[in-house]
């Protein structure tokens, strides 16, 4: 790809208003034309290139990093005679598919190509685009390495406060209004798309992942969580200093770091700003800081007393016999010693017992023994179970996988009145039994045949006795986030379109809670789980509302309301929430996954504890 189009030597110079900048159109060999714009230019001061589906030719570049690996290699270039105009980046991705291209940083080019718009995920994710070059062609314009352009300097000063500015028409479009990069985060970093930046002594906020990917801020005061994360505390506060850090550097060579939260990469972070649909904005680092570990350790929950009970959930990942042994090992270990054994665990993300294979199969017996064998082998107590198996690929989830939620019991410690009638189908009633509340079935499904459990776990009630007080738990696990318009995308703010199911869901939890209480006041309700929502969503005010569940997580210190790290952001997913007839709860979420890079689950588990 040394050859550049070939070019008549008709040319026609434009002026462009307001600026000494010329605008060359080329008439190319094949006869048609060809515009000569720098690459400020071809950006433009909105989110869409004012050159877009046009050919460009001639434009000159210093070559400044290289992807060389997967389906879409390519390389960035910056000019490195910037225009005046903060709203318009510098730089650009030359695309060139599955080959390598034959370029090196610091070539210094003239490129010929199409302006494109490229959506990563697809243009109906609702994520913004990447301009990009295409089909190019270049040639070397000087023989010597030029030296790369400075890294912009991402401070906490230079990132705007405010994260994106509300968007035009019905669906809050922000493309085509011009760019305010002093203004609002997202502005900032479309302004330099393609551009070389840079973070220095950059703190971690979101552990390396399994795609060799890690999250840091450039503002370690941005709503800080007490292990160094960045807490996402509302829907205005989405933490416009994150930057996802992925790396161009070879790994046999340069292996990428293995980083928890609160952990530092010390120096500078380094390379072109790009964006894709997993979590919008990040630098492709072309140099890497060092790892400075801060030994983060997975927390502990205390021990309670034997008046206390104590009650769990925890979210084990799409848990199946195929699971590796150790992710039993590291579950019950938890279980056992960071969560000190609960009198009752609400689980979710319990599959079936052939995993994955979609086979038909439901239960989930082997799953469930397999846990509990490996709790007891760990020190913890004989623990029984009680679930409900789902119909087949009724309730979401992995295909194959029957996804649901259960209990787990510590028979010493509570007793359990199981009654027939429980079934994938019957929703449990609660009934008057001479002034007390008694589920139909036990353990029983709330309102499985509504639609708002369509493809979602259904929840599952539960009644226990604890020491001679009867308690009702629910394990649930909503509707997922899945097709939600992304936090970073081109339409702000965002359409939450999944969130409709989870406020349906949340109101039929409410009511069976309702329902309890209406046949004794003081009765304990708790309900528990992974609530794909979080603590100032609407789903959760539609759980709560009318007092008849509270949250007693709003106790805690702000910074320590997170379970679950999420695009760098600390948040909160898993809850548990009771009824003014339990009483006081004491409430503790149990760091041990969602901020390390070695993930027995990717969510933390919640304790209360209740008084007699």
């Amino acid at each position: 790809m040394s050859s550049r189009l070939a070019r008549t030597s008709a040319l026609t110079v434009a002026a462009v208003c307001g600026s000494a900048l010329l605008v060359v159109t080329a008439v190319t060999a094949s006869g048609s034309t060809a515009e000569q714009p720098r690459l400020h230019d071809i950006q433009g001061d909105t989110r869409i290139s004012p050159y877009a589906g046009k050919q460009v030719s001639d434009v000159p570049g210093v070559v400044t990093a290289v992807r060389g690996f997967g389906k879409a290699r390519g390389f960035w270039m910056q000019d490195p005679k910037p225009d005046d105009d903060p709203a318009t980046s510098e730089g650009i991705f030359v695309f060139t598919g599955e080959k390598t291209p034959d370029v090196e940083a610091g070539d210094s080019i003239r490129i010929s190509g199409e302006v494109g718009e490229y959506y990563p995920g697809g243009e109906d994710a609702g994520g913004q685009s990447v301009t990009q070059l295409t089909d190019a062609t270049w040639e070397a314009a000087a023989k010597a390495k030029k030296k790369l352009p400075k890294a912009l300097a991402l401070t906490a000063d230079r990132v705007p406060d405010a994260y994106v500015p509300e968007g035009k028409g019905d669906d809050g479009n922000i493309e085509s209004l011009r760019l305010q990069p002093r203004k609002y985060a997202l502005d900032l970093y479309e302004s330099l798309e393609g551009m070389r930046a840079g973070i220095k002594n950059a703190p971690v906020t979101g552990p390396t992942s399994q795609y060799g990917e890690l999250w840091v801020t450039a503002d370690p005061d941005e709503h800080p969580t007490t292990r160094g994360g960045t807490l996402y505390g509302g829907y205005d506060q989405q933490n416009g200093a994150r930057m996802k850090v992925s790396s161009l550097l070879p790994r046999e060579e340069h292996p990428f770091p293995d980083a928890n939260v609160g952990d530092v990469l010390s120096g500078t972070t380094a390379g072109p700003v790009d964006y894709d649909n997993f979590g919008g904005y990040g630098i492709r680092a072309t140099t890497m800081g060092e790892l400075k570990d801060n030994k983060l350790e997975r927390e502990k929950t205390r021990k309670g007393s034997k008046d206390e009970l104590s009650v769990a959930t925890y979210n084990v990942e799409n848990l199946s016999p195929e699971s590796e042994p150790a992710k039993f090992d590291r579950l019950a270990e938890a279980l056992v010693d960071n969560l000190a054994s609960p009198d009752i665990v609400a689980l979710e993300e319990v599959q079936d017992n052939s995993g994955p294979e979609d086979d038909g199969t439901v239960a989930a017996d082997k799953t469930l023994e397999k846990l509990t064998t490996a709790i007891e082998k760990a020190g913890g107590p004989a623990y029984e179970s009680r679930g409900i198996d789902p119909e087949n690929n009724a309730d979401g989830g992995q295909p194959g996988g029957n996804i649901r939620v259960a209990f787990l019991f510590d028979p010493d410690r509570v007793d359990f009145a199981d009654r027939e009638g429980g079934d994938a189908t019957t929703p449990v009633k609660v009934t008057d039994d001479g002034g007390s509340p008694k589920l139909s079935a036990n353990p029983g499904r709330i309102s499985p045949e509504e639609e708002a459990w369509k493809d979602s776990r259904k929840p599952l009630a539960g009644e226990f006795t604890f020491k001679g007080r009867q308690v009702f738990v629910v394990a649930n696990h909503f509707g997922s986030k899945g097709g939600d318009q992304p936090m970073e995308g081109r339409n702000q703010p965002p359409v939450r379109g999944s969130e409709k199911q989870r406020i349906a869901q949340a109101k039929l939890v409410n009511s069976f809670a309702e329902e309890v209480e209406s046949v004794d006041e003081n009765a304990a309700v708790i309900a528990a789980g992974d609530f794909n929502d979080f603590s100032f969503s609407p789903a959760l005010d539609a759980l709560r509302k009318g007092g008849v569940l509270t949250s007693p997580m709003d106790e805690l210190p702000a910074s320590e309301r997170y379970g679950y790290v999420f695009n760098g952001n600390s948040q909160v997913l898993d809850h548990v929430l009771t009824s003014p007839g339990t009483g006081r709860v004491t409430y503790d979420i149990v760091h041990i996954n969602a901020e390390f890079h070695d993930q027995a689950s990717d969510h933390d588990p919640t304790v209360i504890r209740i008084k007699r």
